[in-house]
C-alpha cells in the first residue's frame, strides 16, 4: 500500500510537471501582439493630389509592435505623421503597446496620402496596407466619407 502511494505521488508529480510545461508554452504565445484595425476612414480630399486617413490599431496581446509603413494603390506613396502641439512631424514609425491602441485622427497622428494617383470619392472605399515590425502586413478597406466628416460628431 505504501508503495503504491510512492508511484501515486510520483506519478502525480510528474504530471504536474508536464502541466507546467505546457503552460509555459501557452505562456509564450501570449508574448505577440493581436493587432486589429477599426474605425477607417479618409475624408474625400478637396486637393487633387493628396489626402489624409485615420483609423485606431489595438493591440490586445502581451507584446507591442510597430507600425513601419503603410502603402495604397490610390497613392504614389502613403506617410505617416504625428502632431504635437500644432506641428506636424513625419515618422518612419508608431509604437504599438501590449493590450494598447495606436490611434490616428483629426487634429493629431495621421496618414497621408501624397500624389494621389485618383481622386477618391464619397461612398468609394480604398485599399490600404498596413506593415508592422513583427506581425504580418493587415489589409484594410477605408470608406471614403464627407469632406467634413467628423466621427466624434455622430455624422
Amino acid at each position: 500500500m505504501r508503495r503504491r502511494a510512492v508511484l501515486t505521488a510520483g506519478a502525480f508529480a510528474a504530471a504536474l510537471a508536464l502541466t507546467g510545461c505546457s503552460e509555459s508554452a501557452a505562456d509564450s504565445g501570449s508574448k505577440t501582439a493581436e493587432l486589429s484595425v477599426s474605425s477607417p476612414y479618409m475624408p474625400q480630399p478637396v486637393s487633387a493630389d493628396m489626402a489624409a486617413g485615420f483609423l485606431t490599431i489595438t493591440n490586445k496581446g502581451g507584446a507591442g509592435d510597430e507600425l513601419t509603413s503603410v502603402s495604397s494603390d490610390v497613392a504614389g506613396q502613403v506617410t505617416m505623421h504625428s502632431t504635437t502641439g500644432g506641428a506636424m512631424a513625419e515618422e518612419s514609425s508608431f509604437r504599438i503597446p501590449a493590450h494598447g491602441r495606436l490611434v490616428f485622427r483629426s487634429g493629431g497622428n495621421h496618414l497621408m496620402f501624397e500624389q494621389l494617383k485618383r481622386a477618391p470619392k464619397q461612398g468609394q472605399t480604398v485599399s490600404v496596407k498596413l506593415t508592422f515590425a513583427k506581425s504580418g502586413p493587415l489589409t484594410v478597406e477605408m470608406p471614403v466619407k464627407p469632406a467634413t466628416y467628423n466621427p466624434s460628431t455622430g455624422h
